[in-house]
Formats: C-alpha cells, sequence, structure tokens
C-alpha cells in the first residue's frame, strides 16, 4: 500500500522491527505524529486464543482523554427517573427502540436493564454492527442504573480480542503527558492478562504495539509475566 510523504518520513525516525520500551515507544509516537489535529494513541495486543476463547471486558483508565459519554438507556417505569438522575442522555423504552430501529444513533454508549432485553434484542443487527449492544459481560445489562452509569461516566471502555485475537483500544492523545498514557497502557495489559482463560497454555500475550491515529505502529516490551 502506498502510504504519504509525512508517514515516509515519520517512519526513518526509528527502526520498524525494533521492540522499545514502553516509554521510549510513546516518546516515538508522539514525535512521529503528523497530522494537524491532536491524534488518538492506539493500543494493539495480540493475545494466543483457540477457536473456542474469547478475551473480552471492560477497563476504567486512570486518565480520561476523552469527552463524557453520551448514554442511552433502555428502562421502564420506576427506573426511568433513576437513569435520568445519575445522567443518561436518553432514557425509554418502545419509543427509543423504535427511533434506533430507523437508524437514529447518536449516543456513545447503550445500557438496558434486563427486563427490556427480550426487546432491545430486536436491534442485533443495528446495535451490533456500531458494537452499541447491550452485553451482561460488560455491566450493560443491569438493573443497577446508577452504579453503570457512574462507572461509565468515569470513562469505563470495553475491549475485547477480535477474530484474529488482537485487542485494539484507545489510551489516550498524543498532547498528554507519555507517563499518564504508559499508565493507560499498564490498566490495559493487566485487564487482558486477568482474563487469559484458564486453560490457555504458554506465552498469552504473544505482541504488543502502540501508534497514533495516522502514524506507524511501535513494537513494545511488555512481558506477559
Amino acid at each position: 500500500m502506498s502510504r504519504g510523504k509525512k508517514y515516509r518520513e515519520s517512519v526513518k525516525k526509528y527502526t520498524p522491527a525494533n521492540t522499545y520500551e514502553l516509554d521510549e515507544a510513546l516518546a516515538l509516537v508522539k514525535t512521529m505524529a503528523f497530522a494537524k489535529f491532536d491524534e488518538t494513541v492506539d493500543l494493539s495486543v495480540k493475545v494466543s486464543l483457540k477457536k473456542n476463547q474469547s478475551v473480552r471486558d471492560t477497563v476504567v483508565l486512570p486518565n480520561q482523554f476523552r469527552g463524557e459519554k453520551k448514554v442511552l438507556v433502555f428502562c421502564k417505569s420506576e427506573k426511568e427517573q433513576e437513569a435520568r438522575d445519575a445522567g443518561a442522555a436518553y432514557v425509554g423504552a418502545e419509543e427509543l427502540i423504535e427511533k434506533v430501529k430507523g437508524g437514529w444513533l447518536d449516543f456513545d454508549v447503550a445500557v438496558a436493564t434486563p427486563d427490556m432485553m427480550k426487546d432491545v434484542g430486536k436491534l442485533g443487527m443495528v446495535l451490533g454492527r456500531k458494537g452499541l449492544m447491550p452485553n451482561p459481560k460488560t455491566g450493560t445489562v443491569t438493573f443497577d442504573l446508577k452504579g453503570a452509569l457512574a462507572e461509565l461516566k468515569k470513562g469505563r471502555m470495553e475491549f475485547r480480542a477480535d477474530k484474529t485475537g488482537v485487542v485494539h483500544l484507545a489510551v489516550g492523545k498524543v498532547s498528554m503527558e507519555p507517563a499518564k498514557i504508559a499508565e493507560n497502557v499498564h490498566a490495559v495489559v493487566t485487564e487482558i492478562k486477568r482474563k487469559r482463560p484458564s486453560d490457555a497454555k504458554g506465552e498469552f500475550i504473544q505482541t504488543v504495539s502502540v501508534a497514533s491515529t495516522m502514524g506507524p505502529g511501535v513494537w513494545v516490551a511488555i512481558k506477559d509475566e
């Protein structure tokens, strides 16, 4: 694939095949970022999984870098006021389901009470493609709306391994202090290790890399302990 001049100039600043300590890797990422906007720093962690295994959970990053998320809550009756009091941007039941079914997706996270999931499940084709479907495993299907929204407002993020066994997650902005980005990286890697399948054998975390939105990836030396 042909790359632009600025990208090719960035690559000259390091040795792509080398593996770097995290602080050095993040320094390189900041140096090689060339876009006119504040690029996001993305983390990619390759894990060893069998076909029947998966890695999926949520993590609250110690250092936030995004604005407050707009949360939609599917719920009924007395739970609606609880959701509003907890800071939900949108609250409702059938009327919201119909609105989303029509293609409206002006929210960042969807939460649902368990009694709503039979109807919310009909939105699988819409929400599933966008990664917005409420899921008990990520704490977004619950009657504890106050607790769920409090965690989401702290910046709780979902991570999951894709079909190739790679977890991709944004961990900061180029403008942030490298030490804060490093804390976020360690938080994610720690959670990924914690979700290691009990029957997984050998080295679980195979490779780790960081990159800015437009810049090249840098291999990171993180031990699989």
